[in-house]
């Protein structure tokens, strides 16, 4: 099976603009490719995998990644698929986001002379004179067909500023200059972007009278409809001490019967045919397809040391052994006590095992909450600073949601 008949029959692929010629150059090893990452945190997250992953197949195959980071975009800020308009960010900020990425990403695909290589999109457009800029692009953009684009459509319905509605013309302007710059063939990204890629194809039709080509990659979605890598805490990342190996194991080894499959075609390297086999699995077999996921992604996040661990302190927290070494711990300060007690609510949220105090106690309400294997089932129980200090006590939220409280 060739490169490309391989990304659709793991299900990667959503829109194409020339699937032939596409799929010629992905086989052929010619596509000069890049993908874009907006440095809107400190680490990369699981929204981010899947792009890791293909970027990995791609180089695989001969074909050259370029990592494109939005030292300029992330000063503007993507709309697609937004209600609100983002946070500004200072130029300092986002340098120090765009940094921490290339080593994240190295996990993945090569840098070198030849191989990957990291852009950063400030290099042309931070020094960018507007006015010749609008003079020189700006009538290659309808105004009509831009406020049609999905990426705008959640942002129309509150207000979509100025500043965001020239994101647009900065994401098509990127593919220009890469295109020029590294002979850039090729544009990927997530199915949302569609719009924003097609708009770069079209100004290099217009401006160099040359095809460049877009892909979109089909969205993480789990069988609800809602984007994967989610957590209580907020989002599932990349940076072990943003999320640990062992809570990042936690996350897949927990998702749903009904996505175990599927996110072990489109984001693990595992073959086809192994994969299908697991089609004909069920009941305890499932929980067996789900390590093996959890396994195979934090293996390549974190390698396969951080990965044995994972596995080995999830196995002996699930058959008893009480609170492994490799469970996520939050450390308890003198500030989460009030007169030396702390409530479980407190606890619940010093954790990130809840969102707030309102969830937590319906969390406790719902009887799903334990502390050191006693249920909590009084939301005024409150605990001593004592009873943390040692080894920790471990606090459960169902059955697979725990982490350890060790008093500092």
């Amino acid at each position: 099976m060739n490169c490309y008949d391989e990304l659709k029959a793991r299900g990667l692929i959503a829109q194409v603009t020339n699937e032939e010629e596409v799929s010629r150059l992905v086989n052929e090893g010619k596509a000069t490719f890049y993908i874009g990452f907006d440095p809107t945190a400190d680490s990369l997250h699981v929204g981010h995998f899947m792009a890791l992953c293909l970027m990995k197949r791609l180089q695989d195959a001969g074909n050259k990644p370029i990592a494109l980071v939005g030292g300029g975009t992330g000063m503007i800020g993507d709309p697609s698929g937004r209600t609100d308009m983002r946070s500004m960010m200072t130029v300092d900020q986002i340098d120090k986001n765009c940094e921490s990425f290339k080593r994240q990403m190295s996990r993945f695909i090569e840098f070198g002379e030849g191989k990957a290589r990291m852009v950063n999109n400030a290099d042309w457009l931070r020094n960018l004179n507007y006015i010749e800029f609008i003079r020189d692009i700006g009538p290659h953009f309808s105004v009509n067909n831009m406020l049609r684009a999905e990426c705008y459509k959640n942002r129309m319905e509150k207000g979509l500023s100025f500043l965001e509605f020239n994101y647009m013309l900065m994401q098509a302007f990127d593919f220009y200059e890469l295109f020029q710059r590294y002979d850039c063939n090729m544009q990927f990204g997530g199915d949302d972007q569609w719009s924003n890629m097609l708009a770069g194809t079209e100004l290099i039709r217009r401006k160099l009278g040359e095809d460049a080509h877009a892909m979109t990659i089909t969205l993480l979605l789990n069988s609800e409809g809602k984007k994967m890598g989610k957590t209580v805490g907020g989002a599932v990342w990349l940076d072990p001490n943003k999320t640990s190996p062992f809570a990042f194991y936690q996350y897949w080894r927990n998702v749903g019967d009904q996505d175990v499959l599927k996110c072990l075609r489109m984001l693990t390297f595992l073959p086809l045919l192994q994969i299908d086999e697991m089609d004909r699995w069920e009941g305890a077999k499932l929980n067996e397809a789900k390590d093996i996921l959890a396994y195979e992604l934090t293996t390549l996040v974190h390698g396969e040391e951080e990965a044995k661990k994972a596995r080995e302190g999830a196995q002996a927290l699930f058959a008893g052994g009480g609170a492994s070494a490799h469970v996520p711990t939050a450390e308890l300060t003198d500030e989460d006590f009030s007169e030396g007690k702390a409530d479980i609510l407190t606890l619940l949220v010093k954790s990130g095992l809840a969102a707030s105090r309102s969830e937590a106690r319906r969390n406790v309400q719902q009887g799903g909450v334990s502390l050191d294997g006693e249920s909590v089932k009084d939301i005024a129980a409150s605990y001593d600073a004592d009873f943390f200090v040692g080894e920790g006590k471990l606090l459960k939220r169902g059955k697979k949601n725990f982490v350890k409280l060790v008093k500092a």
